[in-house]
């Protein structure tokens, strides 16, 4: 999935109010810029480090440049906009690039179920049970190769999971699908000292019957595609 525009470089100042980071231009002005990342960024918002922007001149928004990159001093990227996993997963599932998936003809996304919630994508296959797939982006790391999810409370992931479990009652087929936005990792775990009772309700979902799988991304200035799969493991399930 290519970036709509040419990302520009520009050095953090401040990440606040969740939605919003101060940055500075290569030509030195400051300009505030979306951060669609409701999470806590953990490790991903210290003052100076060098991030990438999406430029746009959409007369409707308000920021003319969105947070897409955190480029690392070791070369490596992080994408922190997490409306950007079910993009490039989607364009991925449609061209049955995903071997774990290849096999569903039909691709739904956000369609309606649970307690007012939408699964990320419904698949379907003829002789095959329905998916239910949800996505998580993950990316904290705080240990070298180690990919943790989540970085904060998420009441809504462990909603989630409940809902996964109550698809495989109705005798459906459910999936959580951790999609890797970090260039260094090498595997994925849970963070359940950050949120016990995520972790708690993953090792029931597990339990229940829900699938779990990991896919890392490849990551440039230029565009984000979906990368190879990496190992998960959680003593907890």
């Amino acid at each position: 999935m290519r970036f709509q525009t040419p990302l520009v470089p520009a050095v953090l100042l401040r990440r606040y109010k969740r939605f919003l980071a101060d940055v500075r231009l290569e030509d030195g002005r400051e300009v505030t810029a979306h951060c669609a990342n409701p999470g806590s960024m953990m490790g991903l918002k210290d003052e100076g480090i060098k991030v990438w922007l999406e430029p746009n001149d959409d007369p409707k928004k308000k920021l003319k440049y969105g947070w897409r990159l955190v480029e690392h001093e070791n070369g490596h990227f992080t994408g922190v906009d997490t409306s950007v996993p079910n993009r490039a997963l989607k364009a991925a599932l449609l061209a049955h690039e995903i071997p774990e998936l290849a096999d569903y003809e039909t691709v739904r996304p956000e369609v309606k179920y649970g307690t007012n919630s939408r699964i990320d994508f419904l698949l379907s296959g003829e002789g095959r049970k329905d998916l239910y797939l949800e996505v998580k982006s993950v990316t904290l790391s705080r240990e070298e190769g180690m990919a943790e999810f989540p970085d904060s409370v998420t009441a809504r992931g462990a909603k989630h999971l409940e809902e996964l479990m109550a698809m495989i009652d109705e005798g459906h087929d459910a999936m959580m699908l951790y999609l890797v936005q970090r260039t260094d990792a090498e595997r994925v775990t849970l963070a359940s000292d950050i949120d016990p009772t995520y972790a708690e309700a993953f090792r029931r979902a597990r339990a229940a019957g829900v699938k779990v799988l990991a896919y890392g991304c490849d990551i440039s200035p230029t565009n984000i595609n979906i990368g190879r799969p990496l190992p998960f493991s959680f003593d907890g399930a």
